[in-house]
């Protein structure tokens, strides 16, 4: 970097190690200073800038500027000791084959850095499932029990991570330690051959609780924020033989994951080897506090050796990659080479001489070169600048001619006094070539047409025949057989062959080493064609159009041979495991059929690339058209209720209908499609797991999206259906609140949807969760139908949580509500009345005590008691009212029936507790196959 000015480092605090003598400073204007990195595209990287100021002639005015990759904030960097150095880590999947590190908005005094590190980390180190969307910012790694102040990295650590010690006392930092906290090391090996590879020396080292607990407080910059956290833990003490040493992970803000019991011996498989449990994805707070609490059958303290926390940082979108290189290639001509135009041309600072647009990924609406000394010709790629509407190329020393922008008819072209530039664009049109290829390819499907006429009509003449052999009437239009018709496509397909130079080749199954034949290869019986790579190249136009991201990869438009829209999906993998993954899926996705699945229609494996051609979907995800802002389709009530059923009936079929049954493992807004008319199709399952029978699948990392995954299934991997219903519920409260599943903006119970339609929801208010933009336009008694089933799809336990046929029927009841005639929406005197009934019935929530009564043991364990005014049936006895699915109404009126609770007062007029587990419908329940209903004593 030509830019800046480096300056000695003087530190009265002590010497200073050779690398930190030095920084360089820049200077304090509107303009950004970048570094470029070299990386290779898709390794993980840990990137480490340091700084520190050291001694200044002016210490009021201690810098403070951002710090940016690509176009991603990274940190606000504010020197408030110019002593100290301040370390700002990021943990990135490279999204290409370089990544820029730039300084920028200096508030006060001058942008400066003393360090830039790049490590290249092992392939499976930090793998999360959010690396397409998020970075991690290191925000605390520490290392407890250890031996001095120092903190642990290169050589003890071969990626250079650094291991700050316990030891380290500073404001803030691992204070409130618990009484009875104890340092043990041991000088043995440490097995750390696991994903993370922690550096022996800091597993060498940990804090034991000797009385029962160990106990730490910390601040957490940035935060509160979504986080990853790591605990790392190994046994570095001979225990004799009858002892053991369990104890709980205790986070108060966090109860859905507190509570979990580590057992170092069964975690670890014996002393000396490491044991590192996860959290993939945590809310956590400013302050963060955590203990570890030893079990009652424990006879040893916990234990601690290292812990790393990291904040998830949203990526943000670069400007469009297409604009970005023709601008490269025009700075290239001109004088416009300098530092200040490195980075991203429109994040977080334009270059000078460029205007951007402000939608996401930002477009380039403006280039202003006049008088630059632009030399060569101006790049035909221009036209490919779809925002652009001002090009200034005066007074400069363009050649050749301007390239045809036709399309571009916004666009301004300014290109005088450029005296050797052609004023006429280039349009060679050859009309004797056209027309002779025109001529041509009519003639051949002119063939092609009457060859199949005559074959159809020899086809039909002859079964007519073969009919009326057999004593049945023949006609001219009877239908074609299907061996007939199978023969009669292999024509046709064997004409397509012929004309297109491939060779026609079927097989029925993939070899033993996963090679997949080229050619028209059908997969088994399944309809999933193989379709060349050439094929599929000048279908999505060299993968030129970007429409989204899957499971897989990438995902791009396409438009076949024959016209049908298509998505494709690019494998990111190139592993041999990944190819026989892929072989799988296609295998598993072939034989898949049903309406509200996205259907296969033909895949690649071809030059170390796999690909997977989808039917395309005109509307979109679900998220799209409930998220985006820029969306301006509204979803109606109703729209989202249809929504929802062909989704669940989507899942319910992968579910029960396949065999093994198909657990989706990622259901969320956006792997919901919906296509031209708006019917919802569930996507990316290709990347599913088959349920074994009487197995449940285990996997050593949870798998799914931020704010989707079942809580159950990431505390002890277990992967059943009911991690889709967990997630699916999830959907449901989407489509109720139109708020995303976790908020950047929301901290505590209020981050997560789930936590927050739940407290509300038990409140009886339904109405404060229901999205803005549907106002007044729904019945509450079908928002309550869906809200209460997806509180049930949520709940903690997968035993607790519907089955997807009983969710499904939930959905058709709250549509056959919505078109019914009675309409009780938010506004009206009915749904107000009910909404205060249930605010002010339920005054007070408490878990029940059922240990009392054998008969109590046998009621709902999902039951919750509402202290409040006795409310009975209309014959004065108390009610009780399961929320199991299936079950029968007893000794309560007809089947179908409505019962209204508190519809009289009891006879005595007393009041009591009632056990009820549910909100009904605004205070009512339906007497059927969905509710148990039961006379019960007074409490």
């Amino acid at each position: 970097m030509g830019h800046g000015k480096s300056v000695q480092v003087e530190n009265p605090n002590g010497d200073l190690p050779q690398y930190r003598r030095s920084r360089r400073d820049f200077p304090v204007d509107s303009k950004k200073y970048c570094y470029t990195l070299s990386t290779e595209e898709r390794r993980r990287y840990l990137v480490r800038a340091t700084f520190l100021y050291g001694s200044s002639e002016n210490e009021n005015t201690y810098p403070k500027f951002q710090l940016y990759l690509d176009a991603t904030k990274w940190s606000t960097v504010t020197v408030q000791d110019a002593s100290r150095a301040y370390v700002k880590e990021m943990i990135i999947r490279a999204p290409s084959n370089s990544i820029d590190l730039c300084l920028c908005c200096a508030t006060t005094g001058s942008p400066f850095i003393s360090t830039l590190e790049l490590r290249p980390l092992n392939l499976s180190m930090y793998a999360t499932d959010f690396e397409d969307d998020f970075y991690l910012k290191v925000a605390a790694r520490v290392n407890f029990g250890a031996l001095s102040k120092e903190a642990v990295r290169y050589p003890d650590d071969p990626y250079d991570r650094i291991w700050d010690s316990d030891l380290d006392k500073r404001q803030n930092y691992l204070v409130d330690e618990a009484p009875g906290t104890e340092r043990i090391n041991t000088s043995k090996n440490i097995n750390v051959n696991t994903r993370e590879y922690p550096p022996v020396k800091v597993m060498q080292t940990a804090v034991v609780g000797t009385k029962g607990s160990i106990r730490y407080r910390l601040n957490l910059e940035d935060f509160p924020a979504n986080a990853r956290a790591y605990a790392y833990f190994a046994e570095i003490e001979d225990l004799g033989v009858n002892e053991t040493r369990k104890f709980q992970i205790r986070e108060p803000y966090v109860p859905d994951y507190s509570d979990a019991v580590v057992n170092i011996a069964e975690n670890a498989n014996g002393s000396y080897t490491l044991y590192e449990p996860s959290y993939m994805n945590v809310s956590l707070q400013f302050v963060l506090s955590f203990s570890f609490v030893q079990t009652r059958d424990s006879n040893r303290g916990p234990i601690l050796n290292a812990m790393e926390i990291s904040k998830y940082v949203p990526i943000a979108s670069k400007t469009d990659k297409q604009d970005v290189n023709v601008l490269n290639a025009l700075r290239s001509m001109s004088d416009e080479r300098g530092e200040t135009n490195e980075g991203d041309p429109c994040v977080p600072v334009q270059w000078e001489w460029v205007t951007c647009s402000s939608n996401t990924p930002q477009r380039i609406t403006k280039i202003m070169l006049s008088g630059k000394n632009v030399q060569g010709e101006i790049p035909s790629e221009l036209k490919n600048m779809v925002a652009l509407t001002e090009l200034w190329l005066d007074g400069n020393s363009l050649t050749g001619s301007i390239p045809d922008m036709s399309l571009l008819i916004n666009l301004k072209i300014v290109y005088k006094g450029n005296p050797g530039l052609s004023r006429k664009a280039k349009h060679k049109i050859h009309y004797k070539l056209i027309l002779g290829i025109s001529i041509g390819v009519l003639a051949i499907l002119s063939f092609l047409l009457l060859g199949s006429l005559l074959l159809l009509r020899y086809l039909r003449a002859k079964y007519s025949y073969q009919r009326s052999e057999k004593g049945m009437y023949p006609t001219d239009f009877s239908p074609i057989c299907f061996h007939d018709r199978l023969h009669l496509c292999l024509c046709i397909q064997y004409c397509h062959f012929l004309l297109s130079g491939d060779s026609l080749r079927i097989s029925t199954k993939p070899s033993s080493s996963y090679s997949i034949a080229r050619g028209g290869h059908l997969m088994d019986e399944g309809v999933a064609i193989y379709i060349p790579l050439p094929e599929i190249e000048e279908a999505t136009n060299d993968f030129s159009k970007k429409i989204g991201k899957g499971s897989f990869g990438p995902v791009y438009y396409g438009k076949l041979k024959d016209g049908k829209e298509v998505a494709v999906k690019t494998m990111a993998d190139s592993t041999s495991h990944g190819t026989k993954q892929f072989v799988t899926e296609v295998a598993l996705l072939s034989r898949i059929h049903h309406r509200n699945l996205v259907p296969l229609i033909g895949y690649c494996e071809e030059a170390h690339q796999r690909i997977l051609v989808y039917e395309y979907m005109h509307n979109g995800t679900l998220r799209d058209h409930i998220h985006d802002s820029a969306n301006h389709k509204h979803l109606d009530w109703l729209a989202r209720l249809h929504i929802a059923e062909d989704a669940a009936k989507g899942l319910e079929y992968l579910h029960t209908g396949c065999n093994p049954s198909i657990i989706h493992r990622d259901v969320k807004t956006s792997n919901i499609l919906l296509d031209i008319h708006m019917r919802a199709k569930v996507s990316d399952f290709g990347l599913s797991r088959q349920a074994e029978e009487d197995l449940t699948h285990i996997s050593s990392v949870a798998r799914g999206t931020v704010g989707y995954l079942d809580p159950e299934y990431y505390a002890n991997q277990q992967l059943t259906e009911k991690s889709d219903v967990y997630s699916f519920g999830v959907v449901l409260l989407e489509l109720i609140s139109g708020r995303k599943p976790v908020s950047l903006e929301e901290y505590g119970a209020e981050w997560s949807i789930v936590h927050w339609a739940r407290s509300l929801i038990r409140k009886g208010d339904v109405i404060s969760i229901i999205d803005p933009s549907l106002a007044d336009s729904v019945k509450i008694e079908s928002v309550w139908r869906i809200a209460e089933a997806a509180i049930q799809c949520v709940e903690k336990h997968g035993f607790s949580r519907p089955r997807m046929q009983e969710i499904i029927v939930a959905i058709q009841d709250a549509i056959k509500i919505e078109k019914g005639n009675e309409k009780l929406s938010s506004g009206s005197s009915r749904a107000q009345s009910g909404r205060k009934t249930l605010l002010t019935s339920f005054l007070d929530i408490e878990s029940p005590d059922l240990s009392n009564s054998g008969e109590r043991k046998k009621r709902s364990r999902h039951a919750l008691a509402f202290r409040r005014n006795a409310r009975t049936d209309t014959f004065g006895n108390y009610l009780l009212i399961q929320t199991r699915m299936l079950c029968h109404c007893r000794q309560l009126g007809r089947v179908g029936e409505r019962v209204a609770i508190g519809a009289r007062g009891p006879r005595d007029g007393g009041g009591g507790d009632v056990l009820v587990s549910c909100s009904g419908w605004l205070g009512r329940v339906k007497c059927g196959e969905k509710y148990n209903i039961e006379f019960c004593p007074k409490m």
